[in-house]
């Protein structure tokens, strides 16, 4: 099957203006009639090969342009459905798990989706073992074993785990950008130097999805066009133009003036400046996404608890959320989101700048302290930073913030090099495992080990009894014990860990009034587009 590029000519007039950085005369205040243009900072994008993409814009993108065998319904958040497996069953033995493909599905290439893609696929993710991996290989794959561990037959995916867990568990880890199915004669036909196709998946694509990538420019822009024919259904708008405008008022002089049909980086103060607007419409709902600072212990400094512990009553929680990030964030003191089984709501710490100095003279550090703070280049991150900037220098600790794109901050992150970094985090499928294995396990705590999947490995962090107790949890078949598990869990890795957890995130949403059925993927999802209309 063969796709049209050719943008047809008024859409495409009004494409290259947009991506000139300007609007024509003419044509302002509208964008295309079959394109959906969304402003979002992207430059967190560190690859679009959905076996690499950890990030949430490129797991937005891989969302819409790779399907998994099973599939998270948007308009029932976290119910698990049938995606390329038509039906999916866990035999006797709790080890062995089987999928029967979807017969009739197609790859952009035109190409048949098979078993064996399948089967190929999540090889594939163990052998490359990139940032995600870790999602599948905490299963018992590696890349000595996974051939025998996942196999094909005829229409039918075999799976068969190290251990049995609860099949939840499992069927949830599968619904990950990193669970992907991929065209397996396209992909290996662009393979270079043994890398699977690797590099040449950093600026194509190859699945079912109901997009294909049209442009990728990383920290600026990409165009995905519908296929025709998805096994969905056709999506509803023919393109998807993505614009990198990480400014919220440069969001909004656009948003008003019809440049583009949906911003995602609007602040409060610009939603407040556009209320009475009878052209916008901005909707809310809960994310999953966590803001937490995070501290490297491989510095001496950072490995003090008293020194944490000062960290955690010198931060304006409060303070933050009735101001700039009002309505944006909710304070949020615990690594699982609000609506996960064995979430904490309680919030214990507040600004406190009396109690922060006397835990840091009882530290035995050197004072001041004197610390970098890692930081991507985004209104709502800085404008935090410059808080607990002013904050902590009042308890006693002076704080240099670098300020870079995503990918570079995100590079520092996964090679151990920061001091303190300001980062968000948000889960990865809709079991409570998903944040605690990144948060809590860690088990090889050297350099060498390299497990930039594992939050707990980047900040150098020895959870000690913490990940035995994790351990036990993930594999608990009674929901009431498993939830009282992790919230003991959370507990005590609040009060003892490296990590400051202050909020869980607010989904705002500010898009023209002619736009619907536009989702952003809740607590446990990523964005929709296929859905999107105007």
């Amino acid at each position: 099957m063969k796709f049209d590029l050719t943008l047809r000519r008024a859409g495409a007039l009004v494409l290259a203006s947009l991506l000139a950085g300007a609007a024509p005369a003419a044509l302002m205040a509208q964008t295309p009639a079959d394109t959906l243009v969304i402003g979002d900072a992207i430059d967190d994008i560190v690859s679009i090969d959905p076996h690499e993409a950890f990030e949430f814009s490129g797991t937005d993108l891989v969302n819409n342009t790779y399907d998994t065998l099973v599939e998270l319904d948007p308009m029932q958040p976290g119910e698990l459905v049938p995606g390329l497996a038509e039906s999916w069953d866990v035999a006797e033995d709790g080890v062995t798990y089987t999928f029967k493909m979807r017969p009739g599905v197609t790859f952009a290439s035109g190409n048949p989706v098979r078993a064996e893609d399948a089967a190929f696929s999540l090889q594939r993710v163990v052998k490359l073992n990139k940032t995600p991996a870790f999602i599948l290989t905490q299963f018992g794959f590696t890349p000595e074993n996974v051939e025998e561990m996942i196999t094909f037959d005829g229409d039918t995916v075999t799976m068969k785990t190290d251990q049995p867990y609860a099949p939840s568990f499992v069927y949830n880890c599968l619904t990950a950008a990193v669970g992907s199915i991929i065209d397996k004669e396209t992909v290996m036909a662009n393979e270079a130097n043994g890398d699977m196709g690797n590099e040449w998946l950093k600026s194509n694509t190859a699945g079912t999805g109901a997009y294909v990538l049209l442009s990728y420019k990383p920290s600026d822009s990409y165009i995905l066009e519908a296929r025709e024919g998805h096994w969905r259904g056709d999506a509803k708008m023919k393109r998807v133009f993505m614009r990198h405008i990480p400014e919220g008022a440069t969001n909004r002089l656009l948003l008003e003036r019809g440049d583009i049909d949906i911003s995602r980086e609007v602040t409060s103060v610009d939603i407040d400046g556009m209320e009475g607007n009878a052209d916008i419409r901005v909707e809310t709902d809960l994310a999953g996404y966590i803001y937490y600072v995070s501290a490297n212990q491989k510095n001496e400094a950072l490995a003090n608890p008293k020194v944490l512990e000062a960290m955690r009553w010198a931060i304006d929680y409060q303070g933050m959320t009735e101001s700039f990030l009002k309505g944006e964030q909710t304070v949020h003191q615990a690594f699982l989101p609000r609506g996960y089984l064995g979430s904490i709501e309680e919030t214990p710490y507040s600004l406190d700048i009396d109690k922060a100095k006397a835990l840091l003279e009882e530290s035995g550090v050197d004072l001041p302290l004197n610390m970098k703070m890692s930081v991507r280049n985004s209104q709502n991150r800085t404008d935090m930073a410059q808080s607990i900037q002013n904050t902590f220098a009042q308890a006693g600790i002076n704080l240099t913030l670098s300020i870079a794109e995503g990918a570079e901050v995100l590079g520092e992150y996964r090679a151990r090099q920061h001091d303190l970094t300001l980062q968000s985090w948000g889960p990865d499928y809709p079991d409570p495992h998903t944040n605690a294995s990144t948060f809590v396990i860690n088990g090889d705590n050297s350099d060498e080990a390299k497990l930039t999947g594992s939050l707990a490995w980047r900040n150098a962090y020895d959870p000690g009894d913490l990940m035995t107790m994790t351990e036990a949890a993930v594999i608990e078949r009674d929901a009431d014990t498993r939830r009282a598990m992790y919230e003991d869990i959370q507990r005590q890795h609040r009060d003892t860990s490296p990590f400051i957890a202050m909020f869980q995130e607010n989904n705002r949403t500010a898009m023209r009034a002619n736009v619907t059925n536009f989702y952003t993927g809740g607590t446990v999802d990523s964005v929709t587009y296929w859905l999107a209309e105007k």
